[in-house]
């Protein structure tokens, strides 16, 4: 008795049953310290904040916890920006905006503001939350806070050269290139 052969074509292959997707169910994060970063170059400002070589601590989340975690953070930054813009408008309001000198407008701090006076819980978190730069007197704050006794003043000087630097580029070639006489070519790169 003969079975009958069912071949399968070689030009036809079977659907796997297999998926070959990724899937994570857990977040680790790892805290760095601040220090002074000498690694960016601000837009303004003489020092740049950095992270040191070994982080201080970890922590593990679900990828739930996680999403909570980040909306928590980005509630707190929302928080304390529109604190801050709300000092800035009671400080021009007390100084006839800006016109008379006010004692009492110098002597505000953030913690004059009241959480009660910011409100949060209307705004959608996911929508258009990107990070903000710090501004230089926020980042000499921030690195005396977490300890650095001296900021380095060496790097406002090479910021501030680096800045120059890029204020100038490309070459004086006008309609022809002379590969002996442009500034790009010399340096090894296209005319620009």
């Amino acid at each position: 008795l003969l079975l009958p052969f069912l071949a399968t074509s070689i030009l036809k292959k079977s659907k796997r049953l297999k998926k070959n997707n990724v899937e994570f169910d857990r977040v680790t994060v790892f805290y760095f310290p601040r220090c002074q970063g000498f690694t960016s170059v601000p837009s303004r400002g003489g020092c740049t904040l950095g992270m040191v070589s070994k982080h201080s601590s970890s922590r593990q989340f679900t990828l739930a916890e996680f999403s909570k975690e980040q909306e928590n953070v980005r509630r707190g930054k929302l928080e304390e920006k529109l604190k801050e813009e709300k000092l800035e408008a009671l400080k021009w309001k007390l100084t006839m905006n800006g016109t008379k000198e006010s004692e009492e407008a110098n002597q505000l701090t953030i913690e004059d503001i009241s959480d009660d006076d910011i409100d949060v819980s209307n705004v959608d978190l996911e929508d258009g939350f990107f990070l903000q730069p710090y501004p230089a007197k926020k980042r000499r704050a921030l690195l005396k806070a977490v300890g650095v006794k001296k900021i380095d003043k060496e790097e406002k000087r090479e910021l501030h050269n680096i800045r120059l630097s890029r204020e100038d580029c490309g070459c004086d070639c006008r309609e022809v290139c002379d590969p002996e006489t442009c500034s790009c070519s010399l340096a090894g790169i296209k005319c620009q």
